[in-house]
């Protein structure tokens, strides 16, 4: 069986699609898997050995206009090739919208699920599957691509005792010499535990303030005795800039890692602190304990699926239910202090067995 797997962003939706992917192989161990990813944002997928083939697209590229109009042309029909090489059984498209609908129905393959009308962030573009699936809509966004993939097997081998029920939530990312390596050198010039501080976000209202950072860095030095690590990524050394300079404690270690080799440092750390952004995932899939910050999106649909992970929010304001808005004229969902946000990395190392400070049982 081949399987054409759609998903095209962002790095933390495709994160959270890897356990789908891990668990058809394991019900389906000779199933064929090929993966449609924006170029962007493919990186974590490069090299898997879960994947039988990665195709990348730019959908941006297709979108710039008349002006390159011919570029375009040629640029879609190269892609539109490659996306249709694979003879396919079946796509599954866990990205529900149009672009990626689009996508699974150029593949030329006969049976395309896709999630049905309520679970779709642009409904109309249930019309291009065959086949649309219901699921549960307050679940987190994990369980619900296992669901769907779940279902999408169950109709495609018409057995209803098709279950992933019982089967472990992989995040199957591989690592290559590199990437260790550069995880290594920053783990090996802090010479003593570390906690990760990413203050990125792809969001301004997913942000969490630079100040309040800094002084979060100091209290994990001074209380915890531990070294703040500030990870950033492209466009974002000012942001870095900011939080280091927030600090009082001098003892800030900035770190610029690739995807991979963050994913790879964070397995050293003894604790991670971020917003909802494509590293907190990355630190997830890694079995880094995790304290996430959140503010207009929900903790239950995109947070951890680690029960011991803790997610720092506003829950006394009633504006933060169902918000999603990447602008605001009030924004006070993510006035938290560093001492709140402290306090939940002392219960999460708690949980963890790490290093507590005088007064925290274990």
């Amino acid at each position: 069986m081949r399987v054409l797997i759609v998903k095209l962003s962002s790095i933390g939706d495709i994160v959270h699609t890897l356990p789908a992917a891990a668990a058809v192989k394991r019900i389906v161990p000779d199933a064929k898997l090929f993966w449609v990813a924006e170029r962007r944002s493919s990186e974590v997928l490069r090299n898997n050995r879960l994947l039988d083939g990665l195709i990348e697209v730019d959908t941006k590229a297709l979108r710039r206009g008349n002006a390159v109009l011919g570029k375009t042309l040629e640029s879609a029909f190269r892609q539109f090739q490659e996306i249709r090489a694979p003879e396919l059984d079946l796509s599954i498209d866990f990205q529900g919208l149009f672009k990626s609908a689009v996508i699974s129905k150029i593949s030329g393959v006969s049976r395309r699920f896709g999630f049905g009308k309520i679970n779709l962030r642009e409904p109309g573009c249930r019309f291009l599957y065959t086949d649309r699936i219901a699921v549960e809509t307050r679940q987190n966004v994990v369980a619900k691509n296992l669901d769907l993939a779940e279902k999408a097997l169950r109709s495609v081998f018409e057995d209803d005792s098709i279950s992933f029920e019982g089967l472990p939530i992989e995040f199957p990312i591989d690592v290559e010499e590199d990437d260790r390596n550069e995880a290594g050198r920053v783990v090996d010039s802090i010479g003593r535990e570390f906690l990760v501080l990413n203050p990125g976000g792809g969001w301004v209202t997913k942000l969490w303030r630079a100040e309040d950072y800094g002084a979060l860095a100091d209290l994990v030095w001074y209380d915890l005795g531990l070294v703040p690590v500030v990870t950033y990524g492209p466009g974002e050394e000012e942001l870095a800039d900011r939080v280091a300079a927030a600090s009082r404690s001098g003892r800030v270690v900035k770190a610029d890692l690739s995807l991979k080799g963050f994913y790879h440092f964070a397995k050293s750390a003894a604790a991670y602190v971020g917003g909802d952004t494509g590293p907190t995932h990355l630190a997830i899939a890694a079995g880094c304990p995790v304290v996430g910050i959140y503010g207009p999106t929900e903790w239950w649909r995109n947070g951890s699926v680690n029960p011991s992970d803790i997610c720092v929010g506003r829950d006394d304001i009633d504006c933060r239910i169902d918000c999603h808005r990447r602008t605001c004229d009030k924004w006070i969902c993510m006035d938290i202090s560093p001492q709140t946000v402290l306090q939940s990395v002392r219960e999460r190392l708690a949980r963890a067995g790490g290093p507590v400070p005088e007064g925290v049982s274990a």
